[in-house]
């Protein structure tokens, strides 16, 4: 194993001559970085207005599936590692880390001095049994897979952890950042009222419309939980969010329609983060049901949608074209090499003749939780398959259920993702066979192969070559078209302070609540 592997902050230093290069693309933050501008003081309620909630929604971590759970999660409960907006893997409930000569064995450091919001104090048994939580064959965690190489999680010490992997994977730390992987004491299951070291405590929660979390006094990290509480409002309309925020009715919303960018820049109220990263919105072709079966289908309609009117139209340019594979630009492994897909119905018509077909009728499931704009973009896509000979007719579905009973389940139907910190989180998540959260069911032994190979190398230049081929194999062969990487744009008062871009999800990667103040 090479040395600048062995330990994390110089792995880190990789990653982070790469980041510096996605901040060059495009994180900003409105009116005159107001972040900084203020002391912070505490005190107040932090109201918030979020999009991607549902009555479904669990604060159990194995199942957190959206926005909303997520911001709610990390108010709670901790992680082990934290990626920071430099997309740097940093210490959270872990001191510190170091890997083993072949990096197959990893030494976990849990950080001292830290308790539970009920006063037992965190050990080596507690990270053990919350990441088990997400391990064996009872589990229902989304991250079950990404676990997979993992053959033991044991107590090396009162407050060490040993893993133990298959085989060598330089990216653990990336891996332990995922945001299922919080923790809570050894033995916890009352996933209705969750008890973690995060910097809210337990209040009022109802899923889908409302949760209500008090500041924890014992919270274990300095200058952090300046508010005394956060009212967390469930607005799934956009429009509904918007009015809420220039009304005064919450201090920040997340999803803001791309179209209103502008205008809200031009409020003197209000501002707006905007934070370049690896959100991708998805057309997801079921490849186990006909039509999609046939590659030749799918790439028709790879084939059949503008991406470049709909970047103009649909993001206002608040983004980038997609490729119809999941690693953004700002990724160290994005094949730059590989053709950009661009709009030819005359290629849609030749994929469709392959398949048999002289016209395809199909139906697109969209909805506005899809993303914002994801009706817009539908429709659009109407107009421009239309002239490959696809003919698409467009099922509206309900925003509160559509992750429930939508999404993973219609045969052709839109959604998103947020950006992973790595190429293999990314692939592990929703491209590996056996990936709980594979969502167009596209399975590819090679692709897996590849998949493993890649992790366990120590030569980025060896694993640029392995990934490169994973992207164009997605591309050319999955069942998910990405028309476009969006940003993530975030509004908010100006009574609130300490707001910043982070390329990793809106809301400071989930992180705001626990960041920000309120002027008073």
């Amino acid at each position: 194993m090479k040395t600048e592997h062995s330990k994390l902050p110089e792995a880190a230093s990789t990653r982070r001559q790469f980041i510096h290069g996605a901040a060059a693309l495009g994180i900003g933050i409105g009116l005159g970085g107001r972040a900084s501008a203020a002391a912070p003081r505490r005190g107040g309620t932090l109201k918030l207005g979020m999009g991607g909630g549902s009555t479904t929604d669990s604060l159990d971590p194995a199942l957190l599936v959206d926005w909303v759970s997520l911001n709610q999660a990390y108010m709670l409960m901790n992680g082990l590692v934290e990626i920071n907006e430099k997309m740097e893997a940093v210490p959270e409930l872990l001191e510190s880390w170091e890997a083993k000569p072949g990096a197959a064995e990893w030494l976990l450091n849990v950080r001292s001095g830290v308790t539970f919001h009920n006063g037992k104090t965190l050990d080596a048994d507690d990270v053990v049994y919350s990441l088990n939580l997400h391990r064996g064959p009872a589990t229902r965690s989304a991250v079950k897979s990404n676990l997979a190489d993992v053959t033991d999680v044991r107590k090396s010490g009162a407050m060490q952890v040993t893993i133990t992997l298959k085989s060598g994977n330089a990216d653990l730390p990336y891996l332990l950042s995922d945001y299922h992987l919080l923790v809570v004491p050894h033995g916890f299951q009352d996933w209705a009222k969750p008890i973690g070291t995060g910097p809210f405590v337990f209040g009022e929660y109802t899923p889908g419309v409302r949760s209500l979390f008090k500041r924890n006094p014992d919270y274990w990290r300095p200058n952090a939980a300046w508010v005394d509480a956060v009212e967390l409002l469930v607005i799934n309309d956009v429009a509904a969010r918007t009015n809420a925020l220039i009304s005064g009715q919450v201090h920040a919303i997340n999803r803001i329609d791309f179209k209103t960018v502008d205008l809200l820049k031009r409020n003197p109220a209000l501002s707006i983060v905007r934070s370049a990263g690896g959100q991708h919105f998805t057309f997801l072709m079921n490849c186990t049901t006909a039509p999609f079966t046939d590659n030749n289908v799918r790439l028709a309609i790879k084939y059949g949608i503008d991406r470049q009117k709909q970047l103009s139209t649909i993001l206002r340019g608040y983004g980038s074209l997609g490729n119809d594979h999941p690693i953004p630009r700002t990724d160290r492994f994005f094949a730059a090499d590989l053709p950009q897909r661009a709009y030819d119905p005359d290629k849609s018509k030749f994929y469709l003749k392959k398949a048999g077909l002289s016209t395809l009728d199909v139906e697109l499931s969209s909805s506005g939780s899809a993303f914002a704009g994801a009706l817009d973009s539908a429709a659009l896509l109407r107009e421009q398959a239309a002239a490959g000979g696809i003919t698409l007719s467009i099922q509206r579905q309900s925003a509160d259920s559509y992750w429930d009973k939508v999404w993973m389940k219609a045969p052709f139907c839109m959604g998103y993702w947020g950006g992973r910190p790595t190429a293999d989180q990314m692939f592990s998540t929703a491209y590996k066979s056996d990936a709980k959260w594979n969502d167009a069911y596209w399975k590819n032994p090679q692709f897996d192969t590849l998949l493993l190979q890649a992790r366990a190398m120590l030569d980025d230049n060896k694993r640029r070559e392995l990934y490169g081929e994973m992207q164009r194999m997605v591309s050319d062969e999955g069942g998910t078209m990405i028309p476009l990487f969006a940003d993530y744009i975030d509004a908010t008062s100006n009574r609130l302070k300490g707001a910043i871009p982070h390329p990793l999800f809106n809301f400071m990667g989930g992180r705001l609540a626990e960041r920000v103040w309120l002027e008073g």
